[in-house]
């Protein structure tokens, strides 16, 4: 009986989720957390088979929980489970040690399948990220430096705020913002920011 750990900060989610688990005949749910903190308390007192985390959680989010409890359990077998699609965010999560990634959207029966996959240490991303990450596979990450400049300009900042907010000079922002739409193939800032927003680089 694979023992299933249930982390979102929304209590009619985790009662769905948990109505589907317990309905089937191989896993049961033992624990739940309501934010990513509590995520890995009840990790590090329940040491489940499986743990199911949302990304976006209140007090500490799921990438964070992620490393705090991989870092403690190397071999953790954990399951995001969002409404945040975006190839990149996807890559995040699995460099981080997420073993499966799947959208609020997904079936029962593709959930149930992640946990199976997850608790063998299968890695598993459902049908449109799959796609979405493919057809990105070659496409470089921004840099942590990149995205520093590019939450600035998403709030609105000027190239020569940008250099003052970061201590840096305006051709340094210039030579990062080139990069970022060279690497996003954007056609100027906004839409560079736009596009960064869709693939999960940037939070909306």
């Amino acid at each position: 009986m694979l023992r299933v750990l249930i982390a979102d900060d929304h209590p009619v989610m985790r009662d769905g989720l948990r109505a589907a688990i317990d309905s089937a005949p191989d896993m049961t749910v033992v624990g739940e957390a309501a934010d990513g903190a509590q995520s890995v308390a009840r990790y590090r007192e329940l040491q489940p088979d499986v743990a199911l985390l949302d990304l976006q959680m209140p007090r500490m989010d799921g990438l964070q929980a992620i490393a705090e409890i991989r870092g403690e359990f190397p071999s953790a077998r954990l399951v995001i489970l969002t409404t945040y699609p975006g190839d990149a965010r996807v890559k995040q999560a699995l460099a981080s040690g997420a073993t499966a990634y799947l959208l609020k959207t997904s079936t029962r029966d593709d959930i149930l399948q992640a946990i199976r996959g997850a608790a063998i240490g299968r890695r598993m991303i459902v049908g449109e990220l799959a796609s979405e990450v493919a057809s990105h596979a070659m496409a470089d990450m921004l840099t942590a430096k990149e995205l520093s400049a590019l939450r600035l300009v998403a709030t609105g900042h000027s190239n020569k705020r940008i250099a003052e907010m970061l201590c840096i000079s305006e051709d340094t922002v210039k030579a990062r913002l080139k990069s970022i739409m060279a690497k996003l193939d954007a056609s100027d800032r906004t839409h560079a920011v736009t596009i960064a927003i869709r693939r999960g680089f940037l939070d909306s």
